[in-house]
């Protein structure tokens, strides 16, 4: 009898810590009362710090105030890079990642996936008058990319020998691109976009060749949880209806923004 007592009490135990762990994300943010967002802070116009206020600001960010007004809750930031925002989000140190992150299948071994938010595709930068026009150019030569991204493999893919070298963020990439330490850096159009807008001389560079690559950005969520990923893709599509979403890409990628850049795209509706 106190055998089957003992075994009936850890029975117990172990049900009573399984079923927080049943608990999806929403009903945490719900309880917790705060999203928390994984967003970069050194991508101009997406995730960026601002000057004046010292807090992060861009149209992820403001992706993530969308679906946190949608769910009721106060939002809360994360830094992330390209090289920690899948495993934070896979450790629960954040609900959802915002972060100029492409839709690829082999991520969707550790996180899933919103529906598509952004489209952009992967192109070079380069300084004006360098002679490098395309990837078939950058043979023998060094190009500056980003740890954990998909433009370090995408570029090797495209030309096979040249020599990436990576950094934790696209500012320093650019800086090595200044500094000679590469002919190009490459990731998608639209942030090398950005980060031509934000430098002092813009004049000076210029992005080139035919896209290497498709780069649907999705917005990332923990795995097999339905109902929180449902949540932000409705979140997502009413914001689109709303026009909330195009305020949102006017304010900054819009004509007068410091990266124009037209709306070409609808975004997936559910009927």
């Amino acid at each position: 009898m106190k055998k089957l007592a003992l075994m009936l009490t850890m029975f117990c135990l172990i049900l009573a810590m399984a079923i927080p762990a049943l608990a999806g994300r929403l009903e945490e943010i719900e309880k917790r009362g705060t999203l928390i967002c994984g967003v970069k802070d050194t991508v101009p116009q997406f995730g960026m710090v601002d000057e004046k206020t010292k807090q992060i600001v861009g149209f992820d960010v403001d992706m993530c105030k969308i679906i946190a007004d949608k769910l009721g809750v106060k939002l809360e930031l994360k830094p992330v890079t390209s090289a920690t925002r899948i495993p934070m989000l896979a450790q629960g140190q954040v609900d959802l990642v915002a972060a100029t992150m492409t839709h690829k299948k082999e991520r969707e071994e550790q996180i899933d996936f919103s529906i598509t938010y952004f489209n952009a595709s992967q192109k070079l930068l380069v300084k004006k008058g360098s002679g490098i026009k395309s990837v078939a150019d950058l043979k023998g030569k060094k190009v500056a990319s980003v740890k954990g991204s998909t433009s370090e493999k995408n570029v090797k893919a495209a030309q096979p020998d040249c020599t990436v070298i990576s950094f934790e963020n696209y500012p320093e990439a650019f800086l090595a691109l200044k500094q000679g330490k590469a002919v190009a850096a490459t990731t998608d159009d639209v942030i090398l976009a950005g980060l031509i807008g934000a430098d002092d001389n813009p004049d000076e560079w210029e992005i080139v060749g035919e896209p290497i690559s498709a780069e649907p950005y999705g917005l990332g969520v923990p795995e097999n949880d339905s109902d929180f990923r449902d949540a932000v893709n409705v979140a997502l599509m009413d914001a689109w209806e709303s026009g909330a979403f195009q305020k949102a890409y006017d304010k900054w990628f819009g004509p007068k923004s410091k990266t124009p850049l037209p709306l070409t795209w609808t975004l997936e509706l559910w009927p």
